[in-house]
Parts: C-alpha cells; sequence; structure tokens
C-alpha cells in the first residue's frame, strides 16, 4: 500500500540524436517508408547492425526482416536479429502481445487467422470429446488430415512446429514457475516473465478469434491448476499480481459464451453445462469407482461445493484420481501396473476446480460495492499513482478493438470506470486529509492540527436503520446511518456543506496517526503511513436533518434556519460492503468498521456522479440490451465494419427532399462530381431549391449480369433524378416565411448529409475550421423534415459543444416547439428563449394563450356567438364545425374557376394553412391543460411532443434510468465532438429506451468527430496507455476500418496558418473565401507576420519553475505574452478577438494574475476573451491567438501531436507561439510544424506606427518602419513607453477640447457631462499607468503563483480571483510585480489562487 519512489524520467532522443542514430541513417538508404528509391536489399546489412546495433526501431523488422526473409539468406544473424534474444523470452511475451493487441494490421491479422482448428493436433482423447461437441468440425478436420498427408515430410514438420508452438510456451512456462521456491530469493525477471506470460494468455482468451481454439488448449494444459497451486501465488509481495492476473484468467476461461458460434451463453446455459459436467462425473464414479457409490447417488446441488467435492475426492489414492479424469479425458490414460506421476495435490484440484458450483458473473457484479475502499484506492497494480512508467504489467482490463460480448464489453468498461474514478478519489482523500493534518495526542487518541475545506472532523457516528434483504438476496435493500459534524467554519463554506444535495457522495474515513503533534507531513513520501489511515468507505447524502430529526427535503420551499454549528447528515451506505464487514466482524473477530469513523469529505459536485454511471451501467448489464442488429457486431469488433454503411442497409432510401441543403442547380450538380444530374423540369426558371433527389438503390442481390450490360449498370449507378418542388404558402405574414439555410456546402460535406438522412452508422471525420457543426445541423433539419414522425437525440461532450449546436438549429427551419435541452448547460445559450424542460413548459402555457387569443380574433371575424376560445378543446370544436365547414363550401365554389385562379388560390391555402396550424398546436397542447402539475407536463414534453432533444453523454449516463422508465423513445442518434466522449459514455445513449417488440427501434447514428484531436481526458497514465481507457469509440471504429467521410475544405484559418496543421489529415484544403475574403488576405496591422515562433530565453536566470508537482511556470513567457497583448490592444485590436492560450494550468493562473494586474479595467486595453488551456479551448476558435508553451526543460505533453494539432488551429487570422525554440524544434513528433515555425525569425517583428486595421495585404513589404524585438524586457519597457505617449496625447486632447469658444458648442450642460466623462476615463488611465512596465530594473526579485500540481492539462477554469479557504500557511502570491521587475515599479501583491481553487480535476459536464 505503500506508495513507490518516484521513477526516474525517461529522455526522449531529439530530432539531431535520431538522425545522426547508425540505424536511421542505413534506414533512410534502404527502407524507410517516405524514401522513394530504396537501395536493394543486401545480406551484409544484416550482419552489420546484428554486430553493432540489433534491432533498434527505425522499422528494421517489419520493413526490411520480415520483407526479405527466405531460407536461402537465413543465418544465425538474421534468425537472431528476429528474434533479438527476447531477453529469456520476455521481450518474445510483449511483442506477441502487442501482436495479439494490434488486430487491424494487415500482416498480423492474416498469421493469427492461421491460429485455427490444427492447434488441436495435439489431443488424443480429448479430441474426439471436442469433435463430439461441435460435429461439423470433424469434417474440416478430415480435411486437415487429407492435407497433411499430401505435404512431404519436411513441410509437415514445419507445420506442426507452428501449431504446437502455444502449447510447447505454455508447457515452457510451467517449468519456469515449477522453478519458483516458496520463500527463498526469486530473480523478478522470473516473476515478471511469470506476470507477462498470464497477461498474454488473458489477452489470447479475450479476443473470439484466438479464443475459439486456444480455450480447449489452455483448459487441456491444466494451467491455471498448475499456477494456483505455484509457490508464487503464496508468496506475499512478489506473488500479489501474480495472484490477481491470475484471477483475471480464470474469469475468462470460464466467461459465458460459446467459444464456436460466439454466441453470449445465458444463465440457463451455464447451469446447465454445469450440471453436464457434474453428471458425467457422477456417471463414470458409478461405473467404474465403486467408492464413490455414495457420490454418483446424491443430487447435484449437494455435492458440486468445494467442501462436498473435497470430502468424497480426498481419501482416495492418487491413481484413482488419475484414472477418474483420464475417463473424463482431462488425463492420458493411465497404464497399467504404472503409478501416476502428478501430484495428488494437483490431481484434487483438477477435478476439484473444474467441478465446484461458480456463482455467475452477473451475481458477482450485483454483489459487488460500488464504492472503492481502502484496499483497492491504494493498491499500485490496480490503481497505479500518477508515475507509471508503462514498463511493468497491471491487473487491468484492455480496451482494444474487440470485445467477447456485449457483457464482456460493459464489464471492462465499468471497471475501469471504477478504477479511475478510484484515483481521482485517492487524489481528493491525500489532498483533504494531509491539510487535516492528523497527529496523534498526548493520550493516543486523534488531534487535527490543520483544516480542509473539503473534509470535516466527524463528532457523532450512528447506524439508524438496517432493511430487510429482498427475496433471494443475502444483503440488506438499505443502510441508513446519521453523521454528526460541527461547521465552525467561514459562512461560504458552511453553506457549501448545508448545501449538500440528495444523492451527493461522501466518502468516511478512520484514521489513527502514529507520528507526533507537530510533524510535518511530506507529500513525496507513502500516504498512508504518514497519517495512518485505516479505513475508507462510501456514502450517499439523504439530507440534512432538522431541529426534530427529520430530513430536510430538496424543493422550492427555503431551507430552515438552523441553529449553532453542529449539523448531522443522513447518508445511505452501500448494503453490499457493509454486509461484507459485518460478516467480517461476526466470523473473523475483526473489528466493527462502522464504530470508527472519524472524518467525512465530500467532493465537488461535478467530479463525483461515478456512482450514477457505475449504477448505469450496472443495470445494463442486468438487463438485455437490445443492440440494432445492423450495429451489434460492429461494437464487438467483428465482421464487415462497412456493413452498416448506408450503401449496405436493406431498407435504403431512395428519393430525399433536401430542402434547403442546396443554394441552386449549379450548387447541386457541383456537389455530385462524377454523376449524371438529370432534372425533371427543362425551364431554368424552375429549377431552384428545394430539391428532391432520387438515387439509383441497388438491392445487391440476384444474378450476375453479362459483361455487356455492365456499362449500362455503372451509367444507370450514377445518374441522379432531381426534381424542384415548391414549398407551399404557409400563411400571410413575414414570421410564416421559412428560415433558409445560407452556406454552399462542398461535395465532401453533401455526402455527408446525404450519409447522414439515409439509415445506418455515419461516420463524420472533421478536421479544424471544416464544419462540422453545420454539416451536423444540416442533417437534423433535413431528418426532421423527411421524416416528421420520427425524433432525433443529440449528445454532444460539453454543454458548450451542445449550445453552439443548438444555437445554429434555431436559425434554420425548425419549429422552436419541437426542441428541447436537457441538463444544467440550456442557462449558457445566447437567446433569451429557454430550451430547459420546464422552460418548454411556459412556452407552450404562454404559446396556448396566444393562440387561443387569436382564435377569438377568428370568432369575432366570423360573428360566431359563444366561448370557442375557452380552451385547446372548444377551440378544436370550434375549427370542426365553423371554420372547416366553411374552407370547404369555399373550396368547392372555386374549384372550377380554371388557372387565372391559381395564384389567388394558393395565396388563400397559405392563409388557410396558418390558420389550421393555429388549431393543431392548440390540440398538441391539450394535454398541458389536462396535466395539473409542471413535472408531469415537462415528462410529456419529452415523451410525446419534443422531435430534437438534446443532452450531454454525462445526462444520458446519469438520467438513463430515469429517461428508460418514463417510456422515452428516438429514431436517430447525432454525436457531436464523438472522439472526445468515453467508450462507455458514447454507448449509453444508444440504450436510452426500452426495445421495441425485442428490437431497437434506432434507425441512424450519426457521429461527428476529429480523432487527430484530444481524445476523452483519462488522469491516469496507466489507464490511458496500458489499458487504452483514451480511446473513443470513435476512435475505435476508424481503427476497425468502418468507413468515414473525410471533410476536405476549412474555412477557418488563413492558409499559411492551415499549413501549420494540414499534414496530419488526408487531402485538408481551403475553402475559396479563405483567399478571397478581405479579413484572410489582409495583413495583421502593427505585425510583420501572421504567425510566428518567438524565442524566450531564461528571466532572471528562470526559464520553467514548479512550484508544486506538475504546475509548470514560466514568467518571461507570461510576461512576453501579455506585453504582446497590451500592444495590440493599444493599436486598436479589439481585446475579445484576442485569446490567450497555454500548454499548462499553473501558466494560465499566471497569465490571468499578470492580466488582472496590468490590464483589468483599463479602458485602453481590456481583458483578452479568454486565458485557458489549450485543452480547454478544443472547439472554440478566435481571431488572434497567443500561445505560450512553458516547458524549457523537457517537451511535455506537447510531445502527443493531437495536442499540437489543437494548438495550431485555433487562430484564423493570426498566431503568436511563445517558446524556447531549441528544445521544441529538436523534439521529433513536432518537427512537421516547426519547421515551417522555424524558417521565420524567432524574435518578435512589429510595425509599431501601422494601426489597426490596416490596408496593407497579407505578405506585402510593409510602408512602415519595423521594429525587432529581441527578449521580453524590451517589449516591456516598448509597450510602456507607448502607453505613457497614449496617455500624454489623450491628456493634450483633453485640455483642447476643454478650451473651445463657447460658441462651438451649443449647451453648455453637454460639455460638463463631457466633461466628467473625459475626467473619469483620464483618472482610470493614469491609474492604471502604475502597473504598465517601465525601463527594467533586473534587481527586482521574481515571484510565482503556486497551486498545487496540475497533472492534466483539461482542468476546470478557475478565476485568479477566488481564494479558496483551506490554502497552505505558506502564501500563494500571484507574481504582479515582475513588470516591475523589468520595470523598476513594484506593485502590491494581488489575492493569492489556493490549490484547492486552482486546480480541479476535469468536470463531467452534465
Amino acid at each position: 500500500m505503500a506508495a513507490p519512489a518516484q521513477p526516474k524520467k525517461i529522455v526522449a532522443p531529439t530530432v539531431s540524436q535520431i538522425n545522426a542514430e547508425f540505424v536511421t541513417q542505413l534506414a533512410c538508404k534502404y527502407w524507410a517508408p517516405h524514401i522513394k528509391k530504396k537501395s536493394p536489399f543486401d545480406i551484409k546489412v544484416i550482419e552489420e547492425i546484428y554486430e553493432k546495433e540489433i534491432v533498434k526501431s527505425s522499422q528494421y523488422l517489419e520493413n526490411y526482416l520480415w520483407m526479405n526473409y527466405s531460407p536461402e539468406v537465413s543465418s544465425k544473424a538474421y534468425l537472431m536479429s528476429i528474434c533479438y534474444h527476447f531477453h529469456s523470452f520476455l521481450i518474445l511475451l510483449l511483442f506477441l502481445d502487442h501482436c495479439f493487441n494490434s488486430l487491424e494490421v494487415d500482416l498480423i491479422r492474416s498469421q493469427v487467422q492461421r491460429l485455427s482448428l490444427p492447434m488441436w493436433m495435439g489431443f488424443t482423447a480429448r479430441l474426439e470429446l471436442e469433435l463430439k461437441k461441435t460435429p461439423k468440425l470433424r469434417k474440416f478436420w478430415n480435411l486437415i488430415k487429407k492435407n497433411d498427408e499430401k505435404m512431404d515430410p519436411e513441410a509437415r514438420e514445419q507445420a506442426y512446429q507452428e501449431r504446437r508452438f502455444l502449447s510447447q510456451l505454455i508447457q515452457k512456462f510451467i517449468s519456469v514457475l515449477k522453478s519458483v521456491p516458496l520463500s527463498e530469493p526469486v530473480t523478478m525477471d522470473k516473476v515478471h516473465y511469470c506476470e507477462r506470460f498470464i497477461e498474454l494468455m488473458i489477452d489470447l482468451e479475450a479476443l473470439l478469434p484466438t479464443r475459439r481454439w486456444f480455450n480447449t488448449i489452455l483448459d487441456d494444459s491444466h494451467l491455471l491448476v498448475h499456477c494456483y497451486l505455484s509457490n508464487l501465488v503464496h508468496r506475499e509481495e512478489d506473488g500479489h499480481l501474480f495472484s490477481q492476473l491470475l484471477d483475471m484468467l480464470k474469469f475468462y476461461t470460464g466467461f459465458e459464451i460459446n467459444d464456436q458460434t460466439g454466441n453470449a451463453l445465458t444463465e440457463n446455459e451455464m447451469t446447465t453445462i454445469h450440471y453436464d459436467r457434474i453428471t458425467s462425473l457422477q456417471r463414470a464414479a458409478f461405473a467404474h469407482f465403486p467408492e464413490l457409490y455414495d457420490f454418483a447417488l446424491s443430487n447435484v446441488a449437494e455435492v458440486d461445493t468445494r467442501e462436498s467435492l473435497v470430502k468424497f475426492f480426498g481419501p482416495l489414492s492418487s491413481n484413482t484420481l488419475h484414472q477418474v479424469a483420464s475417463y473424463l479425458c482431462l488425463l492420458p490414460t493411465l497404464p497399467k501396473n504404472e503409478d501416476t506421476t502428478f501430484d495428488k495435490k494437483f490431481l484434487l484440484e483438477l477435478l476439484v476446480s473444474r467441478h465446484e458450483r461458480r456463482i455467475s458473473q452477473i451475481q458477482q457484479l450485483n454483489q459487488m460495492p460500488l464504492y472503492p475502499t481502502e484496499k483497492i484506492i491504494w493498491d499500485e497494480n490496480i490503481v497505479p499513482t500518477e508515475y507509471y512508467s508503462g514498463e511493468g504489467c497491471l491487473a487491468l482490463p484492455k480496451l482494444n478493438l474487440q470485445f467477447l460480448t456485449l457483457h464482456d464489453y460493459l464489464l471492462r468498461n465499468f471497471n475501469l470506470f471504477r478504477l479511475e474514478s478510484t484515483y481521482e478519489i485517492r487524489q481528493d482523500i491525500e489532498d483533504s486529509v494531509s491539510r487535516m493534518k492528523p497527529w496523534q495526542s498526548e493520550y493516543g487518541g486523534v488531534v487535527f492540527g490543520g483544516w480542509a475545506r473539503m473534509a470535516q472532523p466527524i463528532v457523532a457516528f450512528t447506524v439508524v436503520e438496517v432493511a430487510k434483504p429482498n427475496i433471494g438476496e443475502n444483503w440488506p435493500t438499505r443502510v441508513r446511518a446519521d453523521v454528526t459534524i460541527n461547521l465552525n467554519v467561514r459562512d461560504h463554506i458552511k453553506d457549501e456543506w448545508e448545501g449538500l444535495r440528495k444523492h451527493d457522495v461522501c466518502f468516511l474515513i478512520t484514521v489513527r496517526p502514529t507520528k507526533p503533534y507537530g510533524t510535518k507531513f511530506d507529500r513525496r513520501r507513502p500516504f498512508i503511513e504518514q497519517v495512518g489511515l485505516v479505513y475508507v468507505r462510501g456514502c450517499e447524502i439523504q439530507g440534512m436533518l432538522d431541529d426534530k430529526g427529520r430530513v430536510i427535503e430538496d424543493g422550492p420551499e427555503p431551507r430552515p434556519n438552523l441553529r449553532g454549528e453542529s449539523r448531522t447528515f443522513r447518508v445511505f451506505l452501500d448494503p453490499n460492503q457493509y454486509q461484507q464487514d459485518m460478516t467480517n466482524t461476526i466470523q473473523n473477530g475483526a473489528e466493527d468498521v462502522y464504530e470508527t469513523f472519524n472524518i467525512i469529505m465530500r467532493r465537488k459536485p461535478k467530479e463525483n456522479n461515478f456512482k450514477a454511471v457505475l449504477e448505469t451501467i450496472r443495470n445494463l448489464m442486468n438487463t438485455d440490451c437490445v443492440v440494432p442488429d445492423w450495429l451489434h457486431d460492429i461494437i464487438l469488433g467483428y465482421g464487415d465494419p462497412s456493413s452498416a454503411h448506408y450503401s449496405k442497409m436493406p431498407n435504403q432510401i431512395a428519393t430525399l427532399d433536401f430542402n434547403d441543403t442546396f443554394l441552386s442547380i449549379e450548387h447541386l450538380k457541383a456537389s455530385f462530381p462524377g454523376h449524371n444530374v438529370k432534372v425533371t423540369v427543362d425551364d431554368p426558371t424552375l429549377q431552384i431549391p428545394p430539391f428532391r433527389i432520387t438515387f439509383p438503390v441497388r438491392s445487391g442481390k440476384g444474378k450476375k449480369r453479362k459483361d455487356a450490360d455492365e456499362d449500362e449498370d455503372t451509367e444507370e449507378a450514377k445518374t441522379l433524378i432531381v426534381e424542384p418542388h415548391v414549398i407551399p404558402n404557409r400563411g400571410p405574414y413575414p414570421y410564416n416565411q421559412p428560415k433558409r439555410n445560407t452556406i454552399q456546402f462542398t461535395h465532401t460535406q453533401i455526402e455527408a448529409i446525404r450519409a447522414g438522412m439515409q439509415p445506418g452508422l455515419t461516420m463524420v471525420v472533421g478536421p479544424p475550421g471544416t464544419g462540422k457543426t453545420d454539416v451536423a445541423v444540416q442533417i437534423i433539419s433535413n431528418i426532421y423534415h423527411n421524416f416528421p414522425e420520427q425524433r432525433t437525440l443529440i449528445v454532444t461532450h460539453s454543454n458548450q459543444a451542445l449550445n453552439q449546436l443548438f444555437e445554429k438549429i434555431m436559425a434554420l427551419d425548425i419549429d422552436e416547439r419541437h426542441l428541447l435541452r436537457l441538463g444544467h448547460g440550456e442557462e449558457e445559450l445566447e437567446t433569451e428563449k429557454d430550451f430547459s424542460r420546464y422552460g418548454r413548459v411556459n412556452y407552450v402555457l404562454a404559446r396556448r394563450i396566444e393562440l387561443l387569443e387569436e382564435v377569438k380574433r377568428l370568432q369575432k371575424s366570423l360573428g360566431v356567438p359563444g366561448d370557442a376560445s375557452y380552451t385547446c378543446e372548444t377551440a378544436g370544436y370550434f375549427f370542426l364545425y365553423q371554420v372547416m365547414s366553411r374552407w370547404e363550401e369555399y373550396i368547392s365554389k372555386v374549384k372550377n374557376k380554371g388557372r387565372s385562379y391559381e395564384e389567388d388560390m394558393e395565396i388563400a391555402e397559405g392563409c388557410f394553412r396558418h390558420i389550421k396550424k393555429i388549431f393543431t398546436q392548440l390540440e398538441e397542447f391539450r394535454a398541458s391543460e389536462l396535466l395539473r402539475s409542471g413535472l408531469d407536463r415537462s415528462k410529456y414534453l419529452l415523451v410525446k411532443e419534443a422531435k430534437i432533444i438534446a443532452m450531454t453523454c454525462t445526462h444520458a449516463a446519469l438520467k438513463r434510468h430515469d429517461l428508460v422508465k418514463l417510456g422515452f423513445k428516438y429514431d436517430n442518434i447525432l454525436m457531436e465532438e464523438a472522439a472526445q466522449i468515453l467508450e462507455i459514455e458514447t454507448f449509453i445513449p444508444l440504450l436510452l429506451q426500452n426495445p421495441q417488440d425485442g428490437f431497437s427501434r434506432l434507425k441512424r447514428w450519426i457521429m461527428i468527430g476529429d480523432h487527430h484531436q484530444l481524445p476523452p481526458v483519462i488522469k491516469n497514465m496507466a489507464f490511458q496507455k496500458y489499458s487504452n481507457m483514451e480511446q473513443s469509440l470513435f476512435t475505435r471504429f476508424v481503427r476497425v476500418g468502418v468507413p468515414t467521410v473525410d471533410l476536405d475544405a476549412q474555412g477557418r484559418a488563413r492558409a499559411s496558418l492551415c499549413n501549420l496543421y494540414n499534414w496530419r489529415y488526408k487531402n485538408l484544403g481551403n475553402l475559396p473565401h479563405v483567399q478571397l475574403l478581405p479579413e484572410f488576405s489582409t495583413a495583421n496591422a502593427g505585425l510583420l507576420y501572421d504567425f510566428q515562433l518567438i524565442n524566450v530565453e531564461d528571466f532572471q536566470g528562470v526559464g520553467e519553475s514548479e512550484p508544486n508537482p506538475y504546475f509548470y511556470q514560466n514568467l518571461g513567457e507570461a510576461e512576453y505574452v501579455v506585453a504582446l497583448f497590451m500592444y495590440m490592444c493599444l493599436l486598436g485590436y479589439p481585446a475579445d478577438r484576442i485569446s490567450i492560450l497555454t500548454t499548462y494550468n499553473g501558466q494560465k493562473h499566471l497569465i490571468r494574475d499578470i492580466i488582472n494586474r496590468r490590464c483589468g479595467n483599463n479602458p485602453l486595453i481590456g481583458r483578452p476573451n479568454k486565458v485557458t488551456t489549450v485543452d480547454r479551448f478544443q472547439g472554440q476558435q478566435n481571431d488572434y491567438i497567443l500561445l505560450s508553451l512553458v516547458r524549457t526543460r523537457a517537451v511535455g505533453h506537447l510531445r502527443d501531436v493531437r495536442r499540437l494539432v489543437v494548438a495550431m488551429s485555433r487562430a484564423r487570422l493570426g498566431l503568436y507561439i511563445f517558446a524556447r525554440v531549441s528544445l521544441f524544434q529538436n523534439c521529433f513528433e513536432l518537427t512537421p510544424a516547426f519547421s515551417q515555425l522555424t524558417a521565420r525569425p524567432l524574435h518578435l517583428h512589429i510595425i509599431p506606427t501601422e494601426p489597426f486595421p490596416t490596408t496593407r495585404k497579407n505578405g506585402e513589404r510593409p510602408s512602415h518602419e519595423v521594429q525587432i524585438i529581441k527578449n521580453m524586457p524590451q517589449m516591456a519597457n516598448f509597450v510602456y513607453n507607448m502607453y505613457m505617449h497614449l496617455i500624454q496625447t489623450t491628456h493634450h486632447y483633453h485640455q483642447t477640447f476643454l478650451q473651445l469658444p463657447p460658441a462651438m458648442v451649443e449647451e453648455g450642460e453637454e460639455v460638463q457631462n463631457q466633461e466628467i466623462e473625459l475626467e473619469a476615463e483620464e483618472e482610470a488611465m493614469l491609474i492604471q499607468a502604475d502597473d504598465i512596465p517601465s525601463p527594467p530594473d533586473d534587481s527586482c526579485s521574481q515571484e510565482t503563483l503556486a497551486p498545487q500540481s496540475d497533472t492534466t492539462p483539461n482542468q476546470t477554469e478557475t478565476t485568479a480571483s477566488q481564494t479558496g479557504a483551506d490554502s497552505n500557511p505558506q502564501t500563494l502570491t500571484a507574481s504582479c510585480e515582475v513588470i516591475a521587475s523589468v520595470a523598476g515599479t513594484v506593485t502590491a501583491p494581488v489575492e493569492a489562487v489556493t490549490p484547492q481553487d486552482a486546480t480541479s480535476a476535469p468536470a463531467k459536464t452534465n
């Protein structure tokens, strides 16, 4: 449980070091993929490399050794180069494991397919048993034997060797395992070999293509029995990880799946298999072993426990046990008069483990506590620290390309999500408990020397209710307890504790410190032994108790004011955990955990939804998950990856109405290059949108056509029938006219829209600026108009993306009564309309009143007596008996009047449609009259009225149970930011509805994202890399080979800026307007270049600093960035068109702090649009981006090319990067971008006399003087002088204006008002002038902002002015004197940002 020492970081090689390497030089000559003219194969090269280097990357193995291998050129050096000695087979295991996890590679997949039925060649009696189980295999087996007989002896021997390879590998492992002693020292290489071998076995068992044949081989080798009886399992420290891996292997060997068909087995089928095994053992015992008659004649339930089996078989001799096993075809037959060579212990365990009753996987899951305990939280094998190096293996499931069943898929995700949450919980517990400083008092108790915002000492804890179990369960249905704490804290923290809501999760902690009062806590040392932590248990808040001991319910009523500082909370404990703890207390005499708690810890609400998500996943595993048939195999990673593409769907739609997608007939023709477009009308004046297009639909069935018909068939396949049509007149008022799309979509965007309208799976890869959101909105609009009865669910990763999508949807021709936004992000919508559930209820009620008023007016105009506008029902009768009768009479009179009436008739019909729509809406709103409560009305809207429902993926995961219970239904799903959503959070939205007649009603699944940008946020490196948890479902589908539509034209950035990242995409070009519009062709005023990399050297001898672990700052860069921002604002750039980005949270807080001091309320400067991290800015853009890369010692996480792509693609018109050039230009991964950046001067080139905006064209030589800024102090000095000059100019203007003669001003009062305004403005600027840098003074010291570590870049933004209440005694001051250190003017420090506020985990948006 003790945390290991922090390992030494491995330094990555630089570009120059890689290029200088011997193997790299040979690679560039012989086999590197990017070399066009390669030298011919030369055997001497292999000998030379073997002697000098042995295999050292550079694609030597795959592109040279394998490609050219043949027996003729084989030599010892050649073979050993391929084997690479494998360090006693350890590297061989690693190599094989990586191969089996890379099945998307054609070469590997073709080799894995050879692991099939011939592998059973080594079986004897077992072979017949297996062939009887699956009769169809016998035919294939006979065919294999015939083929083998035709082989020459040498080839046959070679084939036999290949087939026995895995069996021999297992025997090699068993021999190594048996050599491990029980207590004597053992080399860790041997232990690591055993661990890696079990890892390989798990991976082979967890893949259906390998499991199908290998599971039988593994079972026949009795590997699990050997392992469980081995000494390594009983070595407490060395064998801990091995034992955990062994449990995983046991789980997968007995997984509930038919190995041959791949179908999941039900609980009944698993019970049948178990009964068959027991009864076959009983039959063998009855027929051949008289001493086992009692066993043979007993019922199964009596003999299938481990204790019963040991009781019956334990007294038997080793030879008898061997004979029993041989009758079951588990071991070879024992020759007569010979003793068995197997140990009795082994034979007994073999029979018992095979026939004992096993608890089902779903029962195990239901009995598992959802809250982590101290045993899991600090187990480094399953929840590694942030220092995980990637070298060892771990007892963790992996998310790769393929899964056995949906249960396996959900279970792996369940475990990983639980453990990732556990890692975050561990960080919070360590932070809060260490802040409380628990010490041992003089009398042996606990005394707290500090305090924490998120934790409080417990005054009293009492279990108040343990409810009876449900029938068939052995755990209580409910366990409740009361926790009393004393809130003697600041008011705002007290409010936070009292604001704990129902279902909020807290943790109960027991500490028994052994350190005396005053001992300092060292974060680098193991946490548990320092604080004496003993127990951790989770709980869920039910509510706070009032003075009478009743739970205060959440609701609109104000909470009662409680007297004093003592507060009691009623909490729900985990029933499963409580049952386990009580069983341990009763059976083993352990202490009662629930009498020891002395700390309660809460967590931030946005990070605390893990329990609800885990419950959702567990509920899914307890129900029949009905995934559409066309999606099932693709989700599991099998079958034809293109089978769900619309072109292969059986229900493909031939004719689609593209509504307002096309702007003209020319646009339509340009959107289908290579197609023959036939318009149904010849008159060009009638060829106007909207258009219906009929596509050729080929069923793919029937006989093959003759060659003569092929050309005709191809011509038909490329012919589109286009039918222009007129949207019927909707009414006489301007608001009746439909809103229209104004975007001229490209042909790839049109293909994405077409695919999204068709049934099936559509995947759109959208590079930065290619209009992903516009495509998504058009797909939604077209589905809405083509299939008005269908409902579409929109899911995104973040509230911000959802709001952007929603705002664009509102601009299209979609009736707003059909829009609904779920979750807590709708308040950020830039509209006065409220699209939340209750907002829509209010809209319906208000709209109902408006429409009834219209009915009243109509009734009055028709002269009909009565009160038709009283309710929606009376309005309906009025329409039926008064309006329709008059309309039908009118139609009968005018229908035969000839063509001259067509126009007038169209207007009349438009007016009638307007009237009819009023009554149609009132009919829909009738339910709101019948349903009286707002909750019922909102549920009705969700289930019946809304056609387009939007929510975040987290909201879907949290609320699935409620949605299914309501009967929520939908037909289509559109996911934006799909590459940023966790695999499981992508899958859950598919199952937010109950199946319809046993089938899913889902018709379309549109996923839009970009796997070349940042993946889902996973804090722990082990889960990120080892378990591949950062792989989104979108990325996995791309790896599997699901067809994608790749958008290929960006319209966001200048072409020159696009070049910095377009190398990462296939064919990313620019839209025409990027070249033509003035804003893209005009230069950036006051700056020579549109993008520039500015080298920043150490300031006062310091580059990057790290006040707390992973909290990186760079003072020189921060000041330089702010100085450039101020310079741009002084030139006239609007501050809101500039954003400042950085790669680390520490730098973000430092820059914000400097901005607050320097530019805060200054009318001449203002604040930038945003100061945030690159990760948080994904999906956003601005005209001008100032980017600080911070690091000066190591490249850090910018080495991830996906983060580089995001950083380079946020700017539209100008990108200015501040970095240590020598470091980043030597990073191999960043070379494509930095080679372009370093081609320009590395000092900032400015044109101070060129005002904003400028008429200079981008790339033109400026007519004004260019000034070169060589360092940050020079820039600070320049900005100071520029600012002072501006103030003096303003002051001079002010004086001149006040001295104007009275005749020039008509009203003296106006002069007085302007005087007051100018004086106020001047005063503000003069005050701000104190914070503007003056000439440098290097004598001033550097101070940095130092909140706690920021291990990941994606963290919630916290403003620098927020002050945490539980900060360290060491004040965390911001470096607001920095420009003073440059300028010689020292300013007062700003309120510090505390660790608690400064960093927070990535918010899982709701």
